[in-house]
This record gives C-alpha cells, structure tokens and sequence, in this order.
C-alpha cells in the first residue's frame, strides 16, 4: 500500500511510502488484539483494593447470644459477617493481575490493528518534523492542517521528540509515542494514526528484528 507524504502544512510533498503488507496488510486476528488488549489493561491495574475479614476488624470477641434456641441465625462476636459492621466473607485482597503472553502473539496484535487502521484509511504519514519549543497551539495547528484535529489520534515519531510530546500532552485527544512504545490498545483506541517518515522504516525494521 503506497501514501502520500504530507508536510506540517497539511500540503502533498509528492513523495509516497510504502507500507510494508507484512505488517499493514495482513489479515486481523481478533482473538489476538483481545489477547494483547486484555493483558494491558490487566498490567495497569494497581491490585490495591483490601477489605477486611472477620479476624481484622476491631470489636470484642464476648458471643452475643446463645448458640440455639434464639430463632434466629447462630452468630458468635459482634465482627461476624452476619451483622452490619462486621467483616467481610472472601472480600478482595492485594493481587498481581499481570499475566504472560507469547511474544508472537503481541507481535501478531500490533500487526493486526495496525492493519485495521490501513485498512480504513486512518493512516497519515508526515515529513520529520520537530519543533523549537514546547508549543501547544503550534502542534494543534499541524493537527488541523494534517486534517486529523477532529478525533483522537496517535502520532509516532522513531526516537523520542521531547518538544513535540510536550506540545501534546495538555491535549485529551492527542497521543505522542516513538515506535518502540507503539502498543496494540493504543493504536485501536486513536482515530487517526499519524506516522513521521521515517517512523515508517523504524516500525518495519522493528517486526522484522
């Protein structure tokens, strides 16, 4: 798949790049995008959450009431789970909600949303630009002129752009990453995946290492 090179001015230089069908034109596997997808989320949990048992919350341990003959249901010290204010039965504990996965299959995730996006045109590819000085309003104004201002989008650039991801990150629907940090859940979540020109060759170069 060939596009067209744009610059920061929203202009066609009249180049084209090549989009590699190895990477942007195979066929999605959905089953692996939910594989990838789930395990982000799942690492981003903190796994903080704690409730307390019966043996944790304070309160005498002195039995309230006769085991049998009371009609009601047996219950020992006022912490029983059965009272209000007592502890909790198998309430939540601190966990790891982290898990392994191939890495075949998050190379096979990446490849196939990156596919997703090609495939609905929702890709756009900018000459290397950097910028002078952290400035939102001139990054809103590529953003516009690039015609991607409207939703959420994903722009890459091949090493780290400290000024450009500064311009970016006041801004909710705009996202700066370099190709190494590219991730499956990110790249579904944009709109609009914005690929520097030489980003193109970096992510190439990345599926095939």
């Amino acid at each position: 798949m060939e596009l067209s090179v744009f610059n920061i001015k929203g202009e066609d230089t009249g180049r084209k790049v090549t989009l590699n069908d190895a990477i942007f034109g195979i066929e999605p596997n959905d089953h692996a995008i939910y594989l990838d997808v789930k395990q982000f989320l799942a690492n981003k949990r903190q796994g903080t959450h704690k409730s307390k048992e019966r043996s944790e919350v304070s309160g005498s341990t002195r039995k309230l009431i006769r085991q049998k003959g009371g009609g009601g249901a047996r219950r020992g010290d006022i912490n029983s789970p059965v009272l209000v204010g007592g502890g909790r039965v198998f309430g939540p504990k601190p966990r790891d909600y982290e898990f392994k996965l191939n890495k075949k299959v998050k190379s096979l995730a990446r490849k196939s949303a990156l596919s997703y996006k090609a495939k609905n045109s929702a890709i756009v590819v900018v000459e290397d630009f950097t910028m002078e000085a952290p400035k939102t309003k001139e990054f809103v104004t590529i953003t516009k002129n690039l015609k991607v201002a409207d939703k959420k989008l994903l722009m890459v650039f091949p090493e780290k752009n400290n000024f450009v991801y500064l311009s970016a990150r006041n801004l909710q629907k705009a996202k700066v990453v370099t190709v190494s940090d590219i991730n499956t859940y990110s790249v579904l979540d944009a709109a609009n995946l914005v690929l520097t020109e030489s980003s193109v060759a970096a992510i190439e170069k990345l599926f095939n290492a």
